[in-house]
């Protein structure tokens, strides 16, 4: 029955006014479709429909079997269409895993007229020499942690993260002087097998893609980071098969990391330490994280967990690792996720041991991201209320910006993104 309504859905889509944010997550699909608001720039989620995918669907947050992603992804489709009453045609699609990659490049230069107004042309061929100098920076950082000399690699996201024209900052430098021009640009890589896939499975859909998206850049932006310059935040988004970290500083992504160990290695361990199923064990860690469950086997669950928790910090404390030592790193970690809601994640971030070795000033606090955070989407289902929900509404969110208007400098950025992605 299924199979006949996909292939109904897919020959009657044809609604422009609304979009849908697919996350194809390691455990669930989620799809939300939604509507923007004209007048506000504001989207609407009318419908919304999840769904649990198969064990060997996905691996590490990489589709592993694209016919098995398809068929979850239609059923949660199909309930977010019934819901909402409309069939969106244009999507949006997270992408995860280990081999995405984000990182903010840098470009300091001294003009050698600085009486000169920046003009266009100039602007333009700054911007090119980032992005090509950043693009071969992640090739080979890629080809050395994989072993392979040519691997393809794709620019899927980039924003401006900063422009100071002799220490002053500003957001379109067209028409200052200065002889001193920085430009910071944060570019978000992943391997073409990947979004292949992601690809194919938008074309079985019968949907057309309007944008591939890094999860942790799509959850970093969602809060509204680029009208508030002061804003700094760790964020991280526990996931089924991997952890996405990405840094903010002062409203600007500093770098996104991505590590394989997420929610379905602590039901793994659950499963193997009561004697039960893998859809039972699920069913049991979401009854502990929610505090519904007997002490004396929450008790239990603490005890086989902690360990995997434990392994869990070292990666986002090697993760974390990896930015600039030079800055204090922010001290407001956001979590969000299903898999932040084990109690053991946050007590191991309150832990003292891991943070010793970071540039953190002090004790960072942690809180949660819920649905009613993310500043540009509201929900009318009443169904997004969970960490999980963040991630799928940020993407919706980034759709709003493909349909905005947008600065100069970002324009100019957009166009550079489309010269390397051909």
């Amino acid at each position: 029955m299924l199979s006949f309504l996909s292939k109904i859905f897919k020959r009657n889509r044809g609604n422009t006014e609304y979009a849908l944010a697919l996350d194809i997550g390691t455990e669930m699909v989620k799809a939300l479709i939604f509507r923007i608001d004209d007048e506000e720039g504001k989207g609407i989620v009318t419908g919304v429909g999840k769904a649990r995918q198969n064990l060997g669907d996905m691996t590490g947050g990489a589709v592993a079997d694209i016919s098995g992603v398809v068929r979850t992804c239609e059923h949660a489709i199909s309930l977010a269409e019934e819901q909402a009453g409309v069939q969106p045609q244009q999507c949006i699609i997270g992408i995860a895993g280990e081999l995405v990659k984000g990182t903010t490049s840098t470009v300091r230069y001294e003009r050698v007229k600085p009486k000169v107004k920046i003009d266009m042309p100039e602007l333009k061929d700054i911007v090119q020499k980032i992005q090509w100098k950043a693009f071969d920076k992640i090739r080979q950082q890629l080809a050395w942690e994989t072993g392979q000399s040519e691997i393809d690699v794709r620019l899927i996201n980039a924003a401006v993260v900063d422009v100071k024209i002799d220490g002053y900052r500003v957001t379109n430098p067209l028409g200052f002087q200065g002889r001193e021009v920085s430009i910071a640009v944060f570019n978000a890589y992943a391997p073409m097998v990947h979004l292949g896939a992601l690809q194919s499975i938008a074309s079985d859909l019968g949907l057309d893609l309007l944008s591939i998206a890094a999860e942790p850049y799509a959850v970093a932006r969602c809060m509204g980071i680029d009208n508030a310059l002061e804003f700094s935040a760790i964020f991280i988004d526990v996931g089924g098969g991997t952890t996405d970290l990405a840094v903010v500083r002062e409203g600007g992504i500093e770098g996104a990391k991505m590590f394989a160990l997420g929610g379905r290695a602590f039901t793994k361990k659950i499963s193997a330490e009561l004697g039960v199923s893998f859809e039972e064990a699920e069913k049991i860690k979401i009854k502990y994280s929610e505090n519904n469950i007997s002490l004396n086997v929450a008790r239990r669950i603490e005890g086989a967990l902690k360990n995997d928790c434990q392994v869990w910090l070292s990666g986002v404390e090697l993760s974390l690792g990896e930015f600039s030592a030079a800055e204090v790193l922010p001290l407001k970690i956001l979590l969000c996720g299903g898999g932040s809601k084990l109690p053991g994640i946050t007590k191991a971030l309150e832990s003292r041991n891991w943070r010793n070795g970071l540039a953190f000033a002090k004790k960072p606090s942690i809180a949660f991201m819920y649905p009613r955070d993310v500043v540009n989407i509201t929900d009318r289902t009443g169904k997004l209320t969970q960490p999980e929900d963040v991630t799928p509404m940020g993407l919706a969110n980034l759709v709003l910006d493909l349909a905005g208007e947008e600065r100069v400098i970002s324009s100019i950025l957009r166009r550079a993104v489309r010269m390397i992605q051909s």
